[in-house]
């Protein structure tokens, strides 16, 4: 079975992928953690700030709590519920609020219909269905050499890959509505604004390794699929 072992194609594809995101992982927690410790001058709190973001923007239904852990902070569309985490809620780092700015920006996304958005999650389904079956349904097509069944797998992995493609931009966006919305309601001053960049930047990184994660394990499967027809 190609896919449990340490193939010529899971060297050179997939482990520089993994390790770049491991690099990426290391990078963001260590740009959090350095500039959680830089305090903005005006003192507002991550909470605060996306209550703000908000308020600008005429929304007023989504709740804004507090959540456990590091770096866990999301915005829940189908509970409308920003969720900021222990080092960003109450904290007034430059970190904090770029990260704030960041969860509310994917609100103004929800709440104006960002294109990507809406095209992103109409694959939700396939890719909940794709995500746990294709390896399985792979696995079990190279046990019995059922092409059939390898590219039916494979074609549920590239729908898994393709809502990762179109988190980028999603992602990207709302980090860019975060340093507009950063300026505008003037959390933090032009001296500031540039951290919060870095600490928004080095998240997206995490997306981009996750891509290529992806993307090199698909590539992979289709080579070894390739492989074996021959």
């Amino acid at each position: 079975m190609p896919y449990l072992y340490f193939d010529t194609w899971y060297l050179v594809l997939v482990i520089p992928a993994v390790i770049l995101s491991l690099i990426a992982s290391a990078s963001v927690k260590s740009t959090y953690s350095k500039y959680s410790s830089v305090l903005s001058a005006r003192g507002m709190t991550g909470g605060e700030l996306a209550s703000e973001i908000l308020r600008r923007a005429g929304i007023y239904d989504v709740t804004i709590t507090h959540t456990q852990g590091q770096l866990t902070d999301n915005y829940s569309p189908k509970e409308n519920i920003i969720r900021l985490s222990d080092g960003v809620y109450d904290s007034s780092s430059v970190a904090a609020l770029g990260i704030a700015a960041h969860e509310a920006g994917h609100v103004l996304q929800y709440y104006e219909n960002y294109a990507p958005i809406k095209i992103r999650n109409s694959l939700l389904p396939v890719v909940n269905f794709g995500s746990g079956l294709s390896m399985p349904i792979i696995i079990i097509g190279f046990i019995f050499s059922s092409r059939l069944l390898v590219n039916i797998g494979i074609v549920l992995f590239f729908f898994v890959v393709l809502f990762q493609l179109l988190t980028l931009p999603v992602e990207f966006n709302a980090s860019s509505r975060a340093m507009k919305q950063l300026e505008m309601c003037g959390a933090l001053s032009s001296d500031e604004l540039p951290l919060a960049k870095k600490v928004l930047s080095a998240a997206a990184m995490t997306y981009v390794a996750s891509v290529a994660v992806s993307l090199a394990q698909f590539l992979r499967l289709i080579l070894i699929s390739n492989g074996r027809r021959r």
